[in-house]
């Protein structure tokens, strides 16, 4: 049957028909939809993992066990996982084992914007990239044959396009795959001496991949002519067909890593000029370059965000293409805003009240650092504000201790903020560390973690104690603030950084969004008790704006959370009897 599906729902539905029992992920734009459209198959067994590690870890205790599993995460989240990844390599699996990677060229919506493809190579692993949605299912199977025919974990890497664009797919039905678990201490207890053993397998297990790669369909030769021949993967080979259409030969490769040699030799042979289009860094490029071809590349394209038609169109001078059509009024600039009643604004507002120095973290509070707040003034990686803050405060001393806080959310802390707050209370840094709980995981859409007491399908599960966990692991001083309430913010922040001692500070209130979450009536503003000193603007709430020298408020954005009235000199905020 054929039907139109997003890139990510296509692979879920590829993981499905191979017969996958269980996924292991962590939420990450743009990778999330994939577990959330899997999770929609009984056959298989779904969770978010606290971290990218445990994902990938708990899929290869799966995989263990007979069953083919699964995990899944963006770029950043690799990194995460690389502990595992790379020994993995060496132990190999029992059933098939599958990793997706979701790139994010262009960083839409990710702190860097770093190529997976390099820990493929260094990891000795196959990669596979499709290039659309039939081919993002159609991947997913053959990687569990590749697993299993090559004893490896074998990564996918999608991208922004091809994870969050629809194209047609042709689905099949399941086919069921189970292995038996025999004990090997040789193959998966990695001490040195076993370790050793195993390299040589992983080196003979390349040159094996290698040939495979140069036989395999999914890298194929569309000759066309022999003027120009352009090698290509994933979304860089849409780009190439709408640009050159029949005006080029092209190579498109489906497995990334390992290359093949041979085939690539061959097709350069075919074509008078050779070159290279891929998105980011030059691994392809650099590949055929070590074959002694010579071939253009980086030197036509950018290293740095995502192609498009127009782009390919005129760096590689092809006329009247990629024209594209542009608007005679310029756009005004949109930036992301945190939304009406969020729970954070509030806390932002007395931080930036007192002065104090804020080391973020990765979440949708990130946004603190945009103006009228302007208050975050970190933010590094998953789990990293608390670890900052410990070092930023040990180096400067009590002038640092007195006005610097981390602020991290409860997904975020689940994730890897625990062992940072770990070295604050062991090494003895007066921190201050904020625990923003909105109780979901808000930037990626409403996920559950380990906090929430809901998992994956909104059924009950085991519900972390933020305050009794912060206490087990050393903090005596622990407190929770409604940051709806200013006062009580305010006092909090002044009191925790007077203390001589480590401190928590948990910032309750569930995300504005939620639909567990009532909303009291909107607010109005009364214009003759309002003298437009634009007090209630410091918050940067998106449902205050000024008309004619007063404050308005947009009722259908306005939550009734009161923050503003806090601020009004006037008392000018009411509400509808």
């Amino acid at each position: 049957m054929k039907e139109l599906m997003l890139g990510n729902k296509a692979l879920a539905r590829g993981l499905w028909e191979a017969g996958v029992a269980f996924v292991s992920s962590y939420p990450g734009t743009p990778s999330t939809e994939i577990t959330e459209e899997a999770v929609k198959f009984n056959e298989i067994y779904c969770e978010w993992a606290p971290n990218e590690k445990v994902a990938m870890e708990s899929a290869f205790g799966a995989s263990l066990a007979g069953k083919r599993a699964f995990c899944g995460q963006k770029h950043v989240g690799l990194n995460v996982a690389a502990d595992p990844l790379f020994t993995l390599s060496y132990t190999g699996i029992n059933a098939g084992l599958v990793i997706v990677v979701a790139d994010d060229a262009g960083m839409h919506s990710s702190q860097n914007e770093q190529d997976s493809r390099h820990y493929a190579i260094a990891a000795k692993v196959p990669m596979l990239e499709p290039a659309d949605s039939a081919e993002a299912l159609n991947f997913a199977k053959l990687a569990y044959e590749i697993s299993e025919q090559f004893d490896t974990p074998v990564i996918i890497k999608m991208c922004t396009r091809v994870a969050h664009s629809q194209s047609v797919v042709e689905t099949s039905e399941r086919v069921e795959h189970s292995k038996t678990y025999e004990k090997n201490i040789a193959k998966y207890v990695m001490m040195p001496g076993n370790a050793k053993k195993r390299h040589p397998i992983v080196e003979e297990r390349t040159k094996k991949l290698i040939e495979y790669a140069e036989t395999t369909p999914i890298n194929r030769v569309e000759f066309l002519t022999d003027e120009l021949g352009i090698i290509t993967s994933s979304t860089s080979y849409q780009y190439v067909k709408e640009v050159f259409g029949e005006g080029a030969s092209v190579l498109k490769l489906g497995m990334i890593n390992p290359l093949p040699v041979e085939l690539i030799k061959n097709f350069a042979s075919r074509v008078k000029k050779l070159v290279v289009v891929e998105e980011l860094d030059p691994i392809i490029e650099n590949h055929v370059k070590s074959l002694g071809l010579a071939v253009e590349g980086s030197e036509l394209l950018p290293r740095i965000d995502e192609f498009s038609q127009n782009l390919v169109a005129e760096r590689l001078g092809v006329r009247g293409q990629g024209s594209g059509v542009s608007l005679e009024d310029a756009i005004p600039p949109r930036p992301p805003v945190m939304c009406a009643g969020c729970p954070h604004r509030g806390l932002f507002y007395s931080l930036k009240k007192r002065k104090c120095t804020v080391l973020g973290d990765i979440g949708c509070y990130t946004l603190g650092a945009v103006p009228p707040l302007s208050t975050i003034e970190l933010t590094l990686c998953m789990g990293a504000s608390i670890g900052a803050t410990h070092g930023f405060n040990k180096m400067l001393g009590k002038d640092s201790e007195s006005k610097t806080v981390a602020v991290i959310g409860d997904s975020t802390f689940m994730h890897s903020g625990m062992t940072g707050l770990a070295n604050v209370a062991y090494n003895q840094s007066n921190s201050t560390v904020i625990i923003l709980d909105n109780s979901i995981t808000g930037m990626t859409g409403h996920q559950q973690n380990p906090s929430t007491g809901l998992n994956i399908k909104g059924d009950p599960a085991g519900k972390i104690d933020l305050e009794a966990l912060c206490r087990a692991m050393g903090i005596k001083r622990v407190r929770v603030v409604d940051p709806y309430n200013l006062k009580e913010c305010d006092v909090a922040i002044k009191e925790e950084l007077a203390a001589q001692e480590p401190s928590v500070i948990i910032s309750r209130r569930p995300c504005a969004l939620l639909k567990t979450v009532k909303h009291k009536p909107p607010l109005y503003v009364d214009k003759n008790k309002c003298i437009g000193c634009k007090s209630c603007m410091k918050i940067g709430c998106p449902a205050i704006s000024m008309k004619d020298g007063k404050a308005v408020v947009d009722q259908t954005q306005c939550v009734g959370c009161e923050v503003c009235s806090q601020l009004c000199p006037k008392k000018a905020f009411a509400r509808e009897a």
